[in-house]
């Protein structure tokens, strides 16, 4: 019955031609998060990969292992990389700060990829270092936003990173239009995760021969707590953004406040840019 409505929701735009998506989830997150999007994109005819970030979901690593950003994001380079055909393109969607592992991914595979889909994430330009975005939307939150969410630095001899971890006020607060049996999910998934931004603040910047020539495209978030409305469309601007969609009633998870229109939003993206 499930799968029979997924289907008859997500068929509602007719595609030309089938996708192959791959969905990558926020900070603290993993391919969980995911769960309701994949079947209907499924449904409409579309190939679908989810996938855990390391020391993310059932990652055997723990966070206070992983000290780059390109080690944390290796499972996506390797899905690229062994995993995708030289003939094959495929749709990029990154949530939050997944925002920032698949602008690393195009920029490395740029020559696979149709379109790159920032979803209420941190978007980098071909200016600055990797970090800045990060650096400017955490110079620019209030503290008291973080609510219950614990830092803490770790370190393994000379290498150090900062873990943060959501705590159950900050998730509740953070799925505030999200059905509640998607918060209680969360509440027992969620991991400890990394911004990285040290590591990040030493990268080059990303190229306009790599990221800088993917199509990109912006999901705006309006009712965003985290990353709000105003934030994210700074950051459309600061990276020269044109393709730019919006979802009225959905929160930072837009996966669960609102399956239905982010999954057509995504239909529409595949059929008009990939």
């Amino acid at each position: 019955m499930a799968e029979a409505a997924a289907a008859k929701e997500s068929r509602q735009i007719s595609i030309n031609q089938p996708q192959h998506f791959v969905l990558v989830h926020g900070a603290c997150h993993g391919a969980w998060s995911w769960y309701k999007v994949k079947p209907r994109l499924e449904a409409a005819g579309h190939r679908v990969t989810v996938l855990d970030l390391t020391a993310s979901g059932v990652s055997p690593r723990a966070i206070e292992e992983v000290f780059t950003f390109r080690e944390y994001s290796q499972p996506l380079l390797d899905i690229l990389r062994n995993s995708v055909p030289p003939e094959e393109r495929v749709v990029l969607v990154g949530h939050s700060l997944g925002g920032l592992s698949v602008a690393l991914a195009a920029d490395m595979f740029f020559d696979k990829v149709a379109a790159v889909v920032f979803l209420t994430a941190f978007v980098p330009d071909t200016v600055h270092k990797p970090s800045y975005v990060v650096e400017r939307y955490m110079a620019t939150t209030p503290k008291e936003t973080w609510r219950d969410t614990e830092f803490r630095p770790y370190r393994d001899g000379d290498q150090e990173g900062s873990a943060l971890s959501f705590g159950p006020e900050f998730l509740s607060w953070l799925y505030q239009l999200s059905p509640d049996q998607d918060l209680e999910l969360a509440k027992t998934l969620v991991r400890p995760s990394s911004f990285f931004i040290d590591d990040l603040s030493r990268q080059e910047e990303f190229s306009d021969d790599g990221f800088g020539s993917v199509t990109r495209v912006f999901i705006v978030c309006m009712e965003d707590k985290l990353i709000t409305e105003e934030f994210q469309r700074w950051m459309i601007r600061n990276s020269g953004i044109e393709n730019v969609a919006e979802i009225g009633g959905a929160d930072h998870m837009p996966m669960f406040s609102d399956t239905e229109e982010l999954c057509q939003c995504l239909l529409v993206i595949a059929n008009k840019y990939a």
